[in-house]
């Protein structure tokens, strides 16, 4: 079997252009699994992962715990709001406590960044980043390239516009890493506060006028302001941040093409999306997350069978 050329996910960073291509096609495998009427496989029988996730999480851990499932592996499930951390346990003495039950892989999220490549270096079994703090979201990048791929044919040429918060978000900077690995042009788009000083020197474009960038790009894909991760103020309100860099129907009709649009969710409607633009047909928000589970599956059964051989 074909097999990545890490023992971990902890960013596309350290991913190959092959391994980018070994997952997308392994993912489009699980895809028509997953649409069967029975929609188990044993590939992850005798594997154990534990979902570890310090950080609050809907999506991430449901679809990873989905793909889990899916590929007939035992879960065990950890929320750190409702453990010994909040008594003071370290990072280390968790994972450890966990691992001493003998499990093959951890799927990780956490507030800060590097934890995962932290904890790689200390512990035997197969880490799965799932977001830490604002550093990569790594299936999420390869989930929002499966959908441009299945959208679009290809990611190779594309134009791809991010829009919003670039600075706080672990999802921009995973999807540059992937996009460029891909061979698609990139370009970031928001408030020159929401941008970070180095995001050029990552050879992507940068633009501060929503209209352009949106005439300029075949797919956009619109983050959600991170409020949570925000210390200070970085633009005046959330309704003027909508005014001008908030995507609506309007322009969207002002365009001379049609573009794709994406989201990686949860939506602020009315805020980074207009409604009616969130549930248009040329948006594949509902197949990120229909495709986050073959993806997820795909990364998890990849990292298993390097484990085993």
């Amino acid at each position: 079997m074909a097999q990545l050329s890490t023992k971990h996910l902890l960013g596309i960073k350290d991913l190959t252009p092959e391994d980018i291509e070994l997952i997308m096609e392994t993912a489009h495998n699980f895809k028509e699994v997953i649409n069967r009427p029975i929609k188990k496989v044993p590939s992850l029988r005798d594997i154990t992962i534990a979902n570890i996730f310090f950080e609050n999480s809907t999506r991430t851990r449901l679809s990873f715990e989905l793909a889990e499932k899916r590929l007939s592996a035992d879960v065990i499930n950890f929320a750190a709001s409702n453990s010994s951390v909040k008594k003071g346990e370290t990072l280390l003495d968790t994972v450890n406590n966990i691992l001493s039950m003998k499990v093959d892989m951890v799927v990780m999220r956490h507030s800060s960044p590097g934890a995962p490549h932290f904890l790689s270096k200390h512990i035997d079994a197969n880490i799965v980043n799932a977001g830490d703090g604002t550093h990569e979201h790594p299936t999420q990048a390869l989930l929002d390239s499966f959908s441009i791929r299945e959208k679009l044919g290809t990611v190779a040429g594309k134009k791809v516009v991010i829009v919003g918060d670039i600075l706080h978000s672990r999802v921009a900077l995973s999807n540059i890493f992937a996009l460029k690995k891909q061979g698609a042009e990139v370009m970031v788009c928001g408030p020159n506060t929401l941008l970070p000083k180095y995001i050029e020197s990552l050879g992507v474009k940068v633009e501060l006028d929503i209209r352009k960038a949106l005439q300029w790009c075949d797919v956009a894909n619109v983050l959600r302001i991170q409020l949570e991760r925000q210390q200070i103020k970085y633009f005046p309100s959330l309704r003027e941040y909508s005014t001008y860099f908030g995507v609506n129907k309007q322009l969207l009709e002002e365009l001379d093409k049609e573009i794709v649009i994406m989201h990686p969710g949860p939506i602020n409607r009315g805020v980074e999306l207009t409604s009616d633009v969130a549930d248009a047909e040329n948006a594949i928000i509902l197949d990120q997350v229909e495709n986050g589970v073959a993806v997820r599956m795909a990364v998890l059964y990849l990292l298993a069978g390097g484990n085993n051989n």
